[in-house]
């Protein structure tokens, strides 16, 4: 009769013993994973940052282009004021 009893008191903690493991394990890992978010979110990969410097190469070219066709347009209506263009020129993409 003890016998039983005892197996019968052990059988939940048995049967919640992974439950609880797996609590404890993600409690213990917590802090670890918030550093790595934390420096995931902070830093920039090597992509990431290919990825703006192509963006802002692709925005200053075209911030040339729409220059100089206005300026080409003014050349057009008027050719005696027209000089050279000495507008605003997309920086070269040689890092």
């Amino acid at each position: 009769m003890m016998r039983g009893l005892i197996l019968l008191a052990a059988l939940p903690l048995l049967a919640t013993g992974g439950c609880v493991a797996k609590a404890a394990w993600d409690v213990a890992t917590l802090p670890v994973r918030a550093g790595a978010a934390v420096v995931d979110g902070v830093t920039t990969s090597p992509k990431e940052r290919d990825e703006k410097w192509v963006r802002q190469q692709r925005k200053a070219a075209e911030r040339e282009e729409k220059e100089r066709r206005a300026w080409e347009k003014k050349c057009r209506k008027d050719r005696d004021g027209c000089g050279d263009y000495d507008g605003y020129r997309a920086p070269y993409g040689g890092r």
